[in-house]
């Protein structure tokens, strides 16, 4: 078990709430955790134009109630999107933003922080490299039974914050790959990792598994819950943060080392799945 982190989550239960907010549960005050903040707030069914502050921990927002038109503001260019219930955002740590939105149902959001160090503890050495997040079945329910859980102990807040870590480092993902019928889905896994850089097609790696294309997409997506396309995407967008945060490459550079035909390709597959422009990411 890990050490409970020794991390001081109290300026965030007892942040000054805007006007349009109000906050009908707090893990910090009514459970008495310490290893994981659990929030609920109800929202009003607008909200001017409000800063987001950068935030050092993981921040994890579900949509439980509401059908709202949410925009963000982070890099000068809003981007909208549609919050429903089941709708889930990770927040990226060190980015500020700007938001507004409006809706005509009431918005109820339940909000997770996970303090830092548990993050370290969990990577174990690695530098947390988390998917953009819009849905997960797995940490919606997670996420929607740490409220009720109130009655239980430290322990269980510690042990909900490192599985909820652990899923999201790994993307839920990579252990569904069970059997021999799946070895093509770890050749094909291998390969893409292999040649990242270059212009892979689908029919190619499914060559490489020797597969159809047919076959090889749909064992493909029953193995790892997304199309082979994407999967090479979000691989792609892995190392590309990874050189924006640990190198000082262009991005230009970066494109053509990690698979993507130009600067702009890159920079709309970055913001479609981490949420910002690369140059953005990497400011922060």
């Amino acid at each position: 078990m890990f050490d409970s982190p020794d991390f001081d989550l109290a300026p965030y239960a007892e942040v000054d709430l805007p006007a349009q907010v109000r906050r009908t549960y707090c893990s910090w005050s009514d459970a008495g955790w310490r290893s994981l903040l659990v929030q609920c707030f109800d929202h009003a069914p607008e909200a001017e134009p409000f800063p987001m502050p950068a935030v050092a921990d993981l921040h994890l927002v579900l949509c439980v109630g509401g059908d709202v038109e949410m925009r963000t503001r982070a890099d000068g260019k809003p981007v909208r999107r549609r919050w429903v219930p089941g709708t889930l955002e990770l927040m990226v740590p060190g980015l500020a933003s700007v938001r507004d939105y409006r809706t005509t149902s009431p918005l109820r959001t339940v909000q997770v922080t996970v303090p830092s160090v548990t993050v370290e503890q969990v990577a174990e050495g690695r530098t947390p490299d988390f998917p953009a997040l819009t849905a997960d079945p797995l940490v919606e329910q997670l996420v929607r039974a740490l409220p009720p859980a109130a009655g239980a102990g430290d322990l269980y807040a510690e042990s909900a914050a490192a599985f909820l870590v652990t899923h999201l480092l790994t993307g839920g993902r990579h252990e569904r790959l069970p059997g021999p019928e799946h070895a093509a889905v770890r050749r094909a896994v291998a390969e893409m990792r292999e040649r990242l850089a270059e212009p892979l097609t689908v029919a190619e790696i499914a060559a490489e598994a020797h597969l159809s294309v047919y076959h090889f997409i749909r064992v493909f997506r029953d193995a790892t819950g997304e199309t082979p396309h994407r999967f090479l995407t979000r691989l792609r967008i892995e190392r590309a943060r990874r050189l924006l945060s640990g190198t000082d490459l262009t991005v230009a550079q970066i494109a053509d080392r990690c698979g993507f035909a130009s600067p702009g390709a890159l920079s709309t597959a970055f913001l479609g799945q981490v949420g910002v422009r690369p140059s953005v990411y990497r400011k922060n």
